[in-house]
């Protein structure tokens, strides 16, 4: 019997069921906690506009006496309520008895004043990346570490494809019949068979949409982010800087941004939020009555914004240094319908246009994805596939704990055995090798693994036996 198993495993091909769980358990057991915790800031960020026109709503239906006051009064206000700050940009009240609001930075940070139109004063002032929905953008994103918590994300979003494709391996049929089990679970069932049901039918539905939203997150990320900016730069189509803010890096100061012309690539900064930020710098020691010029300007431009229908929130920028004209910017979370216009600043007139429709094919693919990833690309819809798609996530996961809670041995961690003889295959490691080419970060984790495993972990037995790492134990016939 012996030999006869032998030769079948021998003549047994790669994927190996056993080994295709194996890797799906392990990639589930770092994955399904960051998962979770995307599912909810994600479903939070999803209404990102709704909620921030909510905080505001305070402000959008004030009592004025009179007629609103200029733009320029309104700047002048924001920046003495912060004293030593700049001006960096404006924002269009959404409403016309609504409050104005100032961005200024000071001391390489953004702060953003809201001003009563009617007595100018300061009716709130506070850290612009302190906002409810700025520290949700950043808990999704960046878990609040930064650089290396974009990173964390982003090695859990590549073990995540891992996971969603074996998992897909382990779903597909197997000389079953008929459709319960494979699209929808069979709710008679009992026990860990009804789990498992659960757990394969549910994971198929949301494997597509989730699959989507990881690589489509991947161009935020600090170390993915910079490598596609790498790769698209290889083509003069495309060179420049991206259009999107790279994860993890820190707001810069205005000094920084000043000292950089307005083309240059700023990691974790889009292009609109270089020009917003560095007039702060151009202003700093120079003649009061330059800075009350400039804010003339931004009484005219406040009608040729209005003209140009600028999907809101508008952005209107100073010029950076050694430009002449200002900016009106759209920040719309749709970002296909986002435009900038640079705009001479004595005349109104309309200089130059930057629009989808003038980008290249690159940022016109990785824009439309960040908009649906975003649940803004088509509206409400969007967002209620994206709600249930997280729902359907906590879902999965709750059935694995369960599943992995039932089967495991009190004494190990209860993954899969490994076989005595495991399989080597040349189109497996093909498929590892692209991925980890695709996805470096697996890749180098990957690499890390088997390093420990093989040095620390093999003087470690009892570590790899409780971690599953030992293969099935095989008696050998006693001796008489």
């Amino acid at each position: 019997m012996a030999i006869k198993s032998q030769s079948g495993d021998a003549r047994r091909s790669w994927p190996d069921y056993a080994a295709v769980w194996r890797w799906h358990f392990y990639a589930g057991l770092f994955c399904l906690p960051f998962f979770c915790w995307l599912a909810i800031t994600g479903s939070v960020y999803l209404f990102r506009p709704d909620i921030e026109t909510w905080l505001d709503s305070p402000y959008e239906a004030l009592h004025i006496d009179g007629p609103r006051s200029a733009p320029s009064s309104e700047v002048r206000s924001a920046v003495a309520a912060v004293p030593g700050s700049t001006f960096s940009r404006y924002e269009p009240p959404a409403t016309v008895t609504g409050a104005a609001q100032v961005v200024v930075a000071r001391d390489g940070r953004l702060f953003r004043v809201y001003i009563h139109p009617g007595t100018l004063q300061a009716m709130n002032v506070e850290q612009d990346d302190h906002r409810l929905m700025e520290l949700v953008s950043h808990l999704h994103g960046q878990l609040l570490l930064g650089t290396g918590g974009s990173m964390l994300v982003e090695l859990a979003g590549s073990w995540g494809v891992v996971m969603i494709l074996t998992g897909l391996y382990l779903w597909w049929p197997r000389g079953s019949s008929g459709l319960g089990g494979l699209l929808y679970p069979r709710l008679g069932l009992r026990g860990r068979l009804f789990w498992r049901e659960l757990h394969a039918v549910t994971g198929l539905w949301v494997s597509m949409v989730t699959l989507f939203l990881l690589l489509s997150g991947m161009p935020w990320s600090v170390n993915w982010g910079n490598y596609l900016t790498w790769v698209r730069n290889h083509w003069a189509v495309t060179a420049g800087a991206p259009d999107w803010p790279i994860g993890g890096q820190d707001q810069l100061t205005p000094d920084i941004v000043a000292s950089a012309a307005p083309s240059s690539s700023m990691p974790g900064m889009s292009a609109d939020e270089m020009i917003a930020m560095s007039p702060a710098a151009t202003h700093e020691g120079q003649p009061e009555e330059r800075l009350a010029a400039d804010l003339q300007a931004l009484d005219k431009l406040i009608p040729v914004a209005t003209g140009l229908r600028v999907p809101p929130p508008i952005w209107i920028s100073p010029p950076a240094e050694g430009l002449r004209d200002w900016t009106i910017s759209s920040h719309i979370q749709n970002r296909p319908l986002r435009v900038t216009y640079t705009v001479a600043p004595d005349s109104g007139v309309v200089t130059g246009t930057d629009d989808f429709a003038a980008k290249n094919i690159v940022d016109k693919v990785v824009n439309v994805v960040i908009a649906a990833h975003e649940g803004q690309l088509f509206g409400r819809l969007n967002q209620a596939i994206l709600l249930l798609n997280a729902a359907c996530l906590m879902l999965v996961t709750i059935s694995a704990v369960v599943m992995w809670w039932r089967r495991r041995p009190g004494n190990m961690l209860g993954a899969p055995p490994p076989a005595a003889q495991p399989h080597r295959s040349t189109p497996f490691a093909v498929a590892i090798a692209a991925l980890a080419l695709l996805l470096p970060l697996f890749g180098l984790s990957l690499l890390l693994m088997l390093a420990i495993d093989r040095t620390l972990l093999r003087r470690l037995p009892a570590v790899r036996c409780w971690l599953g790492l030992a293969p099935r134990e095989v008696r050998e016939p006693k001796v008489r």
